[in-house]
């Protein structure tokens, strides 16, 4: 009589044991890009003061306007680019926040909402506060999800309000908006709002830093609709956080890194809009090539092999992401349409008078 084998039936054996070898350095290099393009920001915001101070008294220097402060007007950029879709001419106005616009929406398309960890200095700025606030009180807090859910959805109200208007002007509409004095020197209002800030906005902007301070990113995850647009771009992104089910230890220390809050531990591929390619999961993951932010496998192979092949390094993402800047920008001076071509005599006229210039619609 055949007897029945009591050996458990061999299970497939998951490593637990292999660790990341070597140094992660992606939040290294990532860090170095923020501080590079925060550099670059401050050194175009000096250069811009100077150019404005030029036309506070008589016989000023002639000094060239700095055209990548258009990069600070991001509804001038939607404008113009909805002006470009609907009459295939760029715009002569701002036409360096249009390039700009684009080029930050090829970063999110190519590499999820990169620009926002890795470039953009209000993002820089919001990180540096809650890791502040993280030094200082141990933690940041989370708010519960009955509260956090909606106030998200504030950032998509935003952006959907702005869209709403632009989308249903005409392109003379445009036009005209962007010619008027108002739009001209739109970059000297907002200037002179930061330097010359009213109680209100002192207020305003205070308790927004202190909010950061205790909640990761306040300013990013609910309320900036530049951020929202990025991350309903990056949706379409091919490239995405990647985890191996087989090499990942369950430790759980991706989704405690994470500052979207996302189950990246719990999840195959982060398709979220939240999800920045920060890469602070990977850096925290223990496990070889267990998390990776990387193209769809194309391959029926083991999933770390799939991965290894066609994960982006942290240096890659920086490269791509100078690449797409530059290249804009180069395009855009090649061909004459990075400055604003305007008379001085018009600036001369208009910067002074900035602050009393109207909204065109009132």
């Amino acid at each position: 009589m055949a007897t029945q084998s009591t050996l458990p039936s061999p299970q497939p054996v998951r490593n637990k044991l292999v660790r990341r070898g070597g140094v992660d350095r992606s939040q290294l290099i990532r860090h170095a890009a923020q501080g590079l393009f925060v550099a670059l920001n401050l050194w175009l915001g000096l250069e811009f003061i100077r150019w404005v101070g030029s036309f506070q008294q008589a016989g000023g220097a002639e000094i060239t306007r700095p055209a990548g402060v258009d990069g600070w007007l991001p509804i001038a950029g939607l404008m113009n680019f909805k002006y470009l879709v609907a009459t295939r001419h760029i715009p002569d106005v701002h036409p360096a926040a249009m390039f700009l616009f684009m080029a930050f929406l090829g970063m999110s398309l190519l590499l999820k909402k990169a620009f926002c960890s890795w470039l953009c200095p209000v993002g820089t700025l919001s990180e540096f506060l809650w890791r502040v606030g993280r030094k200082i009180f141990r933690r940041n807090f989370a708010l519960p999800g009955w509260l956090d859910l909606p106030l998200r959805g504030l950032k998509y109200l935003l952006l959907g309000f702005f869209a709403f208007i632009i989308g249903s002007m005409s392109a003379e509409a445009l036009d005209d908006f962007m010619h008027a004095p108002y739009a001209l020197v739109a970059d000297v209002k907002m200037l002179n709002f930061f330097l010359n800030m009213s109680l209100t906005a002192i207020v305003v902007v205070g308790l927004l830093m202190l909010l950061s301070v205790f909640v990761q990113n306040f300013w990013c995850r609910y309320l900036c609709p530049y951020g929202a647009l990025m991350g309903l771009v990056s949706m379409l992104s091919p490239v995405k956080i990647r985890r191996d089910t087989e090499a990942c230890v369950d430790c759980g220390k991706c989704a405690k890194a994470c500052p979207a809050h996302l189950k990246v531990d719990q999840l195959i591929q982060i398709r979220s809009a939240e999800c920045t390619g920060c890469m602070e999961c990977v850096a925290a993951c223990s496990a070889q090539n267990a998390l990776q932010f990387a193209l769809p496998p194309w391959k029926k192979t083991p999933l770390a092999v799939r991965w290894t092949r066609r994960a982006f390094s942290p240096l890659a993402v920086a490269a791509l992401l100078a690449c797409i800047f530059f290249g804009f920008t180069a395009y855009a001076k090649v061909s004459g349409h990075w400055q604003t071509n305007l008379p001085r005599a018009t600036y001369v006229d208009l910067v002074p008078s900035a602050n009393s210039l109207s909204h065109p619609g009132y």
